[in-house]
């Protein structure tokens, strides 16, 4: 029917029946699409055609019997539909109103057609406040903030009122862009229209102070409203979560007289952002209780997983993954690219792979991508993030700026110097990627570790922007493996100018004075720490049985089987002695004799929460460490040993990176 109205230079004689209207646009119809989801036969097979019934019968059809069409396919992404019924009406001559304009600046937008929403807009010649609130809603659901700005003052200037359609989005798209000037002035504008008590319009202010930061005035927003939507309890929440005040938002959240699914997924995500682990993923739990009213759905489950990674929770992790199969969630991408991430940080490379070969290939997008790279580098398997990457680009899709943070990385773990480079200085060129901070970080490590000092140094001396603390840092870093002292006192003070709180930088530097036996020195920066107030972060490590956390600090006797811990220590090292260990007392940082630095070796906090792992673990269990700072190499050492002689699978998480122990060997070769 399209084609013989489009080639048809007159009205046709006859008007067409619904049934072969809808026979001749059903073909456009495209369930597939991703906007769309697939229309249920009964509206489909009943409305539409009574809907289409006024255009049909009369001949012009009524001006306004086109506004219910064009609403009922509003949401509904019928793009190819909507355009043949605009099509239909500019045929018959007919020009739309305000009103109708309206409808049809909704129903092209939410189809992603945002161009011939504005030209529709636009021609309307007496416009009223509700064409301009479906505009501004267009602009603001399709990510233009300052478009919807703009047209908001555009609407101020003819003295169109703003009601509860208008404010809401405005006040999103200030938000959006921190326009805090334009929300203060949207907010008195609703004042003075007497609206500052409607909910919705009230969320949207407690929304739009929270997320610019003004977290007093949204209590202020809070606390005038006489009705108060779960919505906006939701809102302050989130506020007080954002800015770390824990307590406000468990009282606001205990407060509540109704609590929805985004009450309970905003109180874990807060605890999770906020580095409180044990308590997400506690609230989780009290979730999946069988009274709960309210059960995590795919958003929860997104939140709460970082918690498991923070605190290296595999069990927890492991047990969150059984529950996303039970609820039919195995097959979102999203939630499986969570999924990578919680079991790539709690150690176990294999699972993260399972949850990355289950999405489906059309299905992998850019962040499942980077977070299976960023999984191998982080476990130093720098061969297998070339791969991936590679594997990316042929899948069709593009890398980004983190794509190249965690590539570099994996090379820089892997000693892969040239593939490093030869992909760093693709960026820019074959990739149209520009080199960040953190890439040029990545550069230096790369160079540094492999013993390329020098030319690490001439290259920091090349970059276009002030180095930064990561750039210094993975160059101190480095320098105590190659034992050059005159490049790690350059690195060490330009550390302590950037960031001279940072006891780390400190202790690097004492700790290859000690090495190289400059007492001296060691006891002037020891000096300098007291003198200055900086406190050094004490070591600890802590492994999980049974999903329950075990912390050990260094020579720790707190445990309540610290004496069975201790004895199997002090019976170790005749055992891997015996078995062609040399204790590597340089790491001992006192001077004192070797009887005492061997002594003082074994009480490492890492050695700890593994003679507690060996006491309380079956054989067949892999051991997962998290240790707060770099493993020392004397650990490592022993844990190839003890990995062999007890036969056991240890995996070591240190701040830098993961090592795998297993029959003597760890996965890094040495090269860490």
């Amino acid at each position: 029917m399209l084609r013989a109205l489009r080639s048809s230079s007159s009205i046709l004689p006859e008007p067409p029946q619904p049934q072969a209207f809808l026979s001749t646009i059903h073909p456009h119809i495209d369930p597939s699409q991703t906007k769309c989801t697939t229309p249920k036969p009964f509206p489909y097979t009943t409305t539409l055609p009574t809907l289409l019934q006024p255009i049909s019968d009369q001949n012009p059809p009524p001006h306004l019997s086109y506004a219910p069409l064009f609403q009922f396919l509003t949401g509904q992404n019928f793009l190819k539909l909507g355009q043949q019924i605009h099509a239909h009406m500019t045929l018959h001559g007919l020009q739309p109103n305000a009103f109708l304009g309206a409808k049809m600046v909704a129903m092209y937008a939410s189809s992603g057609d945002l161009e011939s929403a504005v030209t529709v807009f636009r021609k309307i010649k007496d416009p009223t406040s509700l064409l301009y609130n479906s505009i501004i809603r267009a602009y603001t659901n399709n990510g233009y903030p300052l478009k919807t700005i703009d047209i908001y003052r555009e609407m101020h200037s003819l003295r169109l009122k703003g009601d509860n359609f208008t404010f809401p989005f405005v006040l999103k798209s200030c938000a959006n862009v921190l326009d805090v000037w334009m929300g203060e002035c949207v907010h008195g504008q609703s004042l003075r229209f007497g609206l500052e008590l409607d909910a919705y319009v009230g969320t949207s202010l407690i929304d739009f102070y929270v997320k610019v930061g003004e977290l007093r005035d949204a209590n202020k927003v809070f606390d005038l409203m006489t009705v108060r939507a779960v919505s906006s309890w939701n809102a302050l929440i989130a506020g007080y979560m954002k800015e770390g005040e824990i307590r406000v938002a468990e009282d606001l959240f205990r407060g509540m007289p109704c609590r929805n699914i985004v009450s309970w997924t905003s109180m874990i995500s807060g605890y999770t952002q906020n580095g409180l682990a044990e308590e997400a993923l506690s609230l989780f739990d009290e979730m999946l209780k069988e009274d709960s009213e309210v059960k995590p759905n795919w958003v929860t489950i997104m939140s709460v997983l970082p918690a498991c990674a923070h605190s290296a929770s595999f069990e927890r992790g492991r047990r969150i993954n059984e529950y996303v199969n039970r609820i039919g969630l195995e097959s979102n991408p999203s939630v499986q690219t969570a999924l990578i991430a919680m079991y790539a940080k709690c150690g176990s490379l294999v699972n993260a792979r399972c949850c990355f070969d289950r999405i489906l290939e059309n299905e992998k997008n850019l962040c499942a991508w980077n977070t299976m790279i960023t999984a191998y580098a982080s476990h130093g398997q720098g061969l297998d993030s070339v791969s991936t990457f590679e594997n990316m680009v042929r899948a069709g899709v593009y890398p980004d700026a983190i794509t190249f943070t965690g590539l570099l990385s994996g090379c820089s773990h892997s000693g892969l110097v040239e593939f490093g480079l030869r992909y760093f200085n693709s960026m820019q060129t074959k990739y149209s990627v520009e080199p960040r901070h953190e890439h040029y970080a990545c550069v230096v490590d790369l160079l540094a570790r492999a013993g390329r000092l020098v030319e690490a140094e001439e290259f920091i001396k090349k970059i276009p922007m002030q180095p930064g603390p990561s750039i210094w840092g993975a160059l101190l870093a480095a320098c105590r493996k190659s034992r050059n002292l005159e490049i790690a006192e350059i690195a060490a003070k330009e550390l302590f100018v950037l960031e001279p709180e940072n006891s780390c930088n400190y202790i690097l530097l004492s700790n290859m004075y000690a090495e190289a036996g400059m007492w001296k020195e060691v006891d002037k920066l020891r000096a300098r720490l007291k003198c200055e107030g900086i406190k050094k972060n004490p070591g600890c490590s802590w492994i999980e049985i049974k999903g329950k956390a075990h912390l050990f600090l260094s020579g720790d006797l707190s445990h309540p089987q610290s004496k069975e811990i201790y004895n199997l220590l002090e019976a170790l090292p005749e055992k891997i002695k015996a078995a062609g260990y040399i204790p590597n007392t340089s790491f001992v940082l006192h001077d004192i004799s070797e009887e005492e630095k061997e002594q003082n070796l074994i009480i490492h906090s890492e050695k700890l929460a593994i003679a507690f792992g060996l006491l309380n673990t079956n054989p067949e269990v892999v051991m997962r460490i998290t240790k707060n700072l770099r493993i020392c190499g004397d650990c490592h050492t022993v844990i190839k040993f003890i990995s062999k002689i007890y036969e056991r699978e240890i995996v070591v998480r240190d701040v830098n990176r993961f090592h795998h122990f297993r029959d003597g060997a760890c996965s890094c070769g040495d090269y860490w």
